[in-house]
């Protein structure tokens, strides 16, 4: 007659069950997080073309108004200022490429390109293991 024994198989796996079971549950998490970031990379990258495709279209736009308007107002104003007309265009026109500017510094700070879910998790995975 055979006896139990005191110590089972599926209870206490051992070194190399323990080490196959991390190494599962490690994969497991990583392909997680790479799930979660190709999601959020979809997410992020119709951000950016849409940034790229408004950025292009208005830059377009913005050019041919700033040609129409600088032609007109020197025309109108070249018999009363003369080349002075020319510096006071140059300065508007450079006031408002910096307001631009400073306002695409903005929309990038609000975080659309970012990925804080991912990066979050990653956050958390570090402190756990660690």
């Amino acid at each position: 007659m055979e006896q139990p024994s005191s110590r089972s198989q599926d209870t206490r796996p051992g070194l190399i069950g323990g080490i196959v079971e991390l190494a599962k549950n490690s994969f497991g998490l990583l392909m997680s997080r790479i799930e979660l970031a190709a999601l959020e990379l979809a997410e992020v990258r119709t951000h950016l073309l849409q940034l790229v495709v408004l950025f292009a279209l208005g830059v377009i736009v913005a050019f041919f108004a700033i040609g129409y308007w600088t032609v007109l107002i020197a025309y109108l104003s070249w018999p009363t200022l003369g080349w002075k007309i020319l510096l006071i265009l140059a300065i508007v026109c450079t006031v408002i490429a910096a307001g631009i500017l400073f306002y695409i510094q903005s929309l990038i700070r609000q975080g659309k390109l970012s990925m804080p879910a991912t990066m979050q998790e990653l956050r958390n995975d570090h402190d756990a293991l660690l």
